[in-house]
């Protein structure tokens, strides 16, 4: 159990139990299907990143050599609209967050099993005053967040299959990553690894 989180943030583990993962886990495969998953490549370099990526809801997080980070209406490979946010995810954003504020994406990561996530700022948006939301499914990860300086201490703990974490407050802009995913961990997904879904509010 994680302790001594930083202010804003909010750690629900358990929060889908396995019944709702496998139905959540279903309407993922749904997007996936009408948005495949892609590999978002790094600005100016192009170096590809470690996870494979979709989105859903009006906009999508993309990242390329050309256009760098953004938000867009359109799969970048295929050029149709993102599909709709499952309405699992609606649920759990007016549950924590504010539900007079739809999000407008969910970001969807794949990760393999050496796939990993650096230290990073969710700061594409334009609206800091809504929360990032995040459901882990699948393997279990190692989770490290620190502050709002990427210099700050960090601290880590384990995210389990089923697991929410609510960045919000000052923990919105907190640096924070994935270190290692604990293959066989899980039973959710046949072929293993880890999803994992970022509930954001782009616009003000």
């Amino acid at each position: 159990m994680a302790s001594g989180l930083p202010d804003g943030l909010r750690y629900l583990p358990e929060h889908f139990g396995r019944s709702a993962q496998e139905t959540l886990l279903e309407a993922i495969r749904a997007v996936v299907a009408e948005a495949p998953l892609f590999v978002p490549r790094m600005p100016k370099t192009g170096k590809p990143m470690s996870v494979r990526m979709t989105n859903c809801g009006p906009l999508g997080w993309v990242t390329d050599k050309e256009g760098g980070y953004r938000y867009q209406a359109t799969h970048p490979g295929t050029g149709r609209l993102w599909p709709a946010i499952p309405t699992a995810l609606l649920a759990l954003w007016n549950d924590v967050a504010d539900p007079g504020l739809a999000p407008e994406a969910c970001l969807v990561n794949f990760y393999e099993p050496a796939a990993k996530m650096g230290l990073h700022q969710d700061r594409d948006e334009q609206a800091f005053d809504a929360p990032v939301v995040s459901v882990s499914l699948g393997d279990q990860c190692l989770f490290r967040v620190g502050g709002t300086a990427r210099t700050d201490p960090t601290r880590s703990f384990r995210l389990s299959s089923g697991d929410v974490v609510v960045l919000g407050g000052k923990s919105r802009l907190a640096f924070h990553g994935v270190d290692r995913i604990y293959a066989g961990t899980s039973t959710l997904l046949k072929n293993g690894g880890r999803i994992n879904l970022t509930l954001r509010r782009v616009n003000p």
